[in-house]
């Protein structure tokens, strides 16, 4: 009994220095890489568009406002100018690997964030902290994760830019973030047994702690993103004004449960082409180690994430809207065309055609970022053989994230740190 009990003191004090040496860490490189905000910024004036426009493009799906000419089909300009809000555990990442590809075809400028792959979340954004930023100064694409924060995000991008976001079930987004993140909300530490995530469920408040170091990742993550206030009550409000805030904000939200649809809604709001909306799942989770919710586990993570709900249920009604007035033949089709041009490219670019655990991938330049103490974020690996006509976008198209930002030209020097740190920790 003594030996057993005083293993378990071991056990609690490595977690507690552990736990400790990670929030200093993590309190010390946020430090290292905050940089100094300019309150002082001149206002001056962004133009209304930054960018030569790419010739009008005819398409099938152009959007609801181009006319068809006689004997002709409907043509329009691709939009170049846009904010996409990257929320957390939405599919995001992969929405970034099209907008990069996007932006580096028609030669945009993209606001990225100095020496890390978000602008200091969580902070709320601030324009000082793009990379290279001077007022006046033209920038075409923000995309990085942020904590939104309008009044400043439109003083980096011009008038006539298209705000666009995604959502995800904030059931699932719930378990995900918890598996993700966990580990960097020391209030879970305290909870014991192997199922966290049910204990956690079951009673919230008696691990919960609003002024807690990271404690957003665990509640209204989404209401978060947006800038809003993730603790109040689900009847206060503000919360419906908040959400009125975000519709009047963004011109299109996509839901993750329907992604292809989603990227249609993307191209006729746009006016991309269909080659635009190629895609692999990046950053996607192996399916062993997601928690399967039990009905009384769902109804519980919607209860406490109510506000959450409450925006997904918002944007569900406007987005099946939206679907309706694209036309749901049209939709069909369309959705039918990208999944088959999609297992095209699969066939093409990726060795066995499917995704890989990250053990099994053999370039490092394909890795993806880990959670802290897994390794369950899967990836892929290029095929060897690829034809010269594919080998450049099949390349573009699988790689992850922290690698194509530096393939962009962004200086992930805070974010290579704590991954060297993770190494010589173990996690």
């Amino acid at each position: 009994m003594v030996g057993k009990q005083g293993k378990q003191w071991r056990s609690v004090c490595k977690g507690l220095i552990l736990g400790t040496l990670l929030t200093s860490c993590m309190i010390l490189l946020y430090c290292l890489s905050a940089p100094e905000v300019q309150f002082s910024l001149p206002d001056v004036p962004v133009p209304y568009s930054c960018a030569h426009r790419p010739p009008p493009v005819h398409s099938n799906a152009a959007p609801n406002h181009a006319h068809r000419s006689s004997g002709q089909e409907p043509s329009c300009t691709p939009k170049v100018d846009i904010v996409f809000l990257k929320t957390h555990k939405t599919a995001s990442s992969t929405i970034l690997n099209i907008l990069f590809r996007f932006g580096e075809k028609h030669r945009l400028k993209f606001a990225f964030p100095s020496s890390r792959n978000d602008f200091f979340y969580p902070s709320p954004f601030h324009r000082s902290q793009v990379k290279d930023y001077r007022p006046g100064v033209c920038f075409n694409i923000i995309c990085n994760h942020m904590r939104f924060n309008e009044a400043e995000v439109a003083k980096v991008l011009p008038a006539d830019t298209s705000y666009i976001t995604i959502l995800r079930d904030p059931a699932e987004l719930f378990e995900s973030s918890f598996h993700y993140f966990g580990r960097l909300v020391p209030f879970t530490w305290k909870i014991s047994g192997d199922d966290k995530l049910g204990e956690f469920l079951r009673e919230p408040e008696l691990y919960y702690d609003p002024e807690g170091f990271n404690s957003f990742y665990l509640k209204n993550l989404l209401f978060f993103d947006f800038g809003q206030d993730n603790n109040f009550p689900a009847d206060d409000p503000r919360v419906e004004e908040g959400i009125r805030a975000i519709a009047q904000r963004f011109e299109l939200v996509m839901l993750v449960e329907h992604f292809e649809e989603s990227l249609i809604l993307l191209k006729d709001a746009l006016c991309w082409d269909m080659e635009d909306l190629l895609f692999f799942k990046l950053n996607a989770r192996k399916g062993s180690t997601v928690s399967k919710l039990t009905p009384e586990l769902r109804a519980k993570a919607l209860e406490w994430n109510s506000i959450d709900w409450k925006l997904y249920q918002h944007f569900n009604a406007t987005f099946w809207k939206k679907v309706e007035a694209y036309g749901l033949e049209r939709m069909a089709k369309d959705v039918a065309e990208l999944q088959r041009r999609n297992e095209e490219m699969a066939t093409i670019c990726i060795e066995g055609g499917h995704a890989v655990d990250a053990g099994s991938i053999h370039e490092t330049a394909m890795q993806p970022w880990q959670p802290i103490g897994e390794k369950s974020i899967m990836g892929y690996n290029l095929k060897n053989n690829v034809d010269k006509a594919h080998r450049k976008l099949c390349r573009k198209m699988l790689t992850p994230e922290l690698q194509y930002l530096t393939d962009l030209g962004v200086n992930l020097w805070i974010t290579r740190l704590w991954g060297h740190v993770r190494d010589i920790l173990h996690w």
